[in-house]
């Protein structure tokens, strides 16, 4: 152990040495030696190789293990140059850091002290602005393939894009105030003092942002989800920390505050497990009463038959009415949650009882005068 200790020691030092040697010299720019100069370019050309490595294939690499979706592949979801150039601030300031620790560089101090903390700055707003980005993907990460829990996965996954880009953006702002120099303990301590006038002018934003928490914890519904609340009707596209976008049947969209929806009754057509059909037929009133009955039972046979068809027990075809000049036969079906199927399974009921009531010799009531 000790030997290899040995071993990468007396490497260091030689490169230390050879460093030395290079810097070594008199001063032509700024404090920098001709050396000097040469050694700090090749850091920039390791740090500008090093940003591209990582950004074309270190993140990618990394982020294809870590996500649990095949929609997105870690190129695409890591893209953004932001990337390339946080990694390339981040390895000229460590590389600047340990010119400086280890050898003799012939350069300005002041400079270079202020060169790696810009270096190191930068890698920072790099890393805030990669952050930024990689929330818009956090699907990547939350809603995985496959149906089970699908809606609220992506309902969870819109909430927390909301909040991570609050979160980002907050910490964005304190590191500029920092960078500018800007007194951050007056500034927490002002707003303790003025906590209680932000939260009584922000009480509704606050409303929002629980109602925002209330719909993920009680999941009254879910991204993709068809609900009518307060007379709108339509698709969640979205659930966000203050706001729920709903897009309507005429495919414009509406913004629904969130405590409006925790207040307010919300039906969701998408939790249905079946769907009713209940059509009716009228008939002349000289109708055979025989006729009629049998005609109830064929179509009600018939109907259950359809592999569409559930709830056999609740669905019934039964004389409902007798009219002065009519009488009428209603129904209750009920299919699968479909609406295309209930849409097919409709049309087909009413063809159906059309033939059945032929067969049965019954004539649909025809609204004309009598005399």
């Amino acid at each position: 152990m000790q030997d290899g200790e040995e071993t990468v020691s007396s490497d260091v030092g030689f490169l230390t040495e050879m460093l030395n040697e290079i810097m070594a010299g008199d001063e032509i720019l700024l404090g920098f030696s001709g050396g000097t100069i040469a050694i700090v370019i090749g850091l920039i050309a390791i740090s500008v190789i090093g940003g591209i490595i990582s950004r074309r294939f270190l993140f990618p690499k990394i982020m294809d293990l870590i996500s649990k979706s095949d929609r997105i592949d870690g190129r695409t979801l890591l893209a953004p140059k932001s990337v390339g150039w946080m990694m390339g601030f981040l390895i000229f300031s460590e590389l600047m850091s340990w010119l400086d620790v280890n050898c003799e560089p012939v350069w300005d101090s002041s400079i270079t002290e202020n060169v790696i903390e810009w270096s190191f700055t930068l890698f920072l707003l790099g890393m805030l602005l990669a952050a930024y980005r990689l929330v818009d993907y956090l699907d990547a990460f939350i809603v995985v393939e496959g149906e089970e829990n699908a809606a609220s996965r992506r309902s969870l996954a819109s909430v927390a894009e909301s909040i991570g880009h609050l979160v980002v953006a907050l910490i964005a702002a304190f590191v500029v105030a920092g960078l500018f120099g800007l007194n951050l303990n007056g500034l927490i301590a002002g707003l303790g003092i003025t906590g209680l006038a932000l939260a009584l002018a922000a009480r509704d934003s606050v409303a929002n942002i629980f109602g925002a928490i209330s719909i993920i914890i009680d999941q009254p519904f879910n991204v993709g989800d068809w609900i009518l609340v307060d007379d709108i009707e339509g698709e969640v596209v979205q659930i966000g920390l203050r706001t729920t976008l709903i897009r309507s049947s005429a495919d414009t969209l509406i913004t629904v505050p969130n405590s409006n929806l925790v207040n307010s009754p919300v039906e969701n057509f998408s939790q249905r497990r079946f769907r009713r059909i209940q059509p009716s037929f009228e008939f002349e009133a000289d109708s055979d009463p025989d006729a009629l009955k049998n005609f109830c039972d064929k179509l009600l046979a018939k109907v259950k038959e359809d592999v569409r068809a559930v709830k056999e027990d609740d669905s019934w075809v039964k004389v409902n009415a007798f009219g002065p000049s009519l009488v009428t036969v209603s129904c209750n079906f009920y299919s699968v949650q479909s609406s295309a199927s209930q849409r097919e399974m409709t049309e087909d009921i009413l063809l159906l009882a059309r033939g059945i009531a032929a067969d049965c010799g019954l004539t649909f009531h025809e609204p004309r005068l009598r005399r």
